[in-house]
């Protein structure tokens, strides 16, 4: 007999509209209406649920469509940064043979690629204006003609030879003007 016995009522908390239907439904269950009152309310419930099932369906399509394609869109993404990576990696091979091999010197000016034979023949200065050699020294023009006035012409050219980045020394040449670089 213990076997039949319903278990003790559960308190649950309902919306407010709801109270009014909920009492009515316990009163029903006292009133031996139970198995009734189960079929009836899981009729109500099905149609219920159909119903948003349509609309949830709908929208759970719509976002499995878009899932659908943001998935392609990345495969598409990923194949195409796998692409990349291998041709990169295969630019990356072949310039480790170069270097291995010795075609490629990395910079080392003693060593020239093969098919490529250029070498700079250096450039020769041959005079310089006042405000050319002052910017070169890094003086104004003022402050260049008023060290080669003060000192003597030797000392004029190793104080020049000092501030200048080729370690040049220049002399001045009355005639034209013009400063020239001093031989050592």
């Amino acid at each position: 007999m213990t076997a039949n016995k319903t278990p003790p009522s559960e308190m649950i908390r309902v919306p407010t509209p709801l109270i009014p239907v909920v009492r009515h439904l316990a009163k029903i269950h006292r009133d031996g209406h139970t198995t009734a009152l189960l079929q009836g309310l899981q009729e109500l419930i099905a149609q219920f649920d159909s119903s948003v099932k349509l609309e949830v369906t709908d929208e759970l399509q719509q976002v499995e469509e878009k899932l659908g394609e943001l998935e392609t869109h990345l495969c598409q993404q990923d194949q195409q940064v796998d692409s990349k990576i291998e041709a990169l990696s295969k630019q990356l091979e072949k310039i480790e043979r170069a270097i291995v091999s010795g075609k490629y010197s990395g910079g080392n000016s003693r060593q020239r690629y093969s098919g490529y034979q250029y070498q700079q023949q250096p450039v020769e200065i041959k005079f310089f204006a006042p405000e050319n050699l002052a910017q070169r020294l890094g003086v104004t023009q003022q402050s260049l003609t008023t060290e080669r006035e003060t000192k003597s012409e030797k000392e004029f050219i190793s104080w020049s030879r000092n501030r200048d980045p080729m370690s040049l020394g220049w002399k001045f040449q009355v005639s034209d003007g013009l400063y020239y670089p001093v031989k050592q």
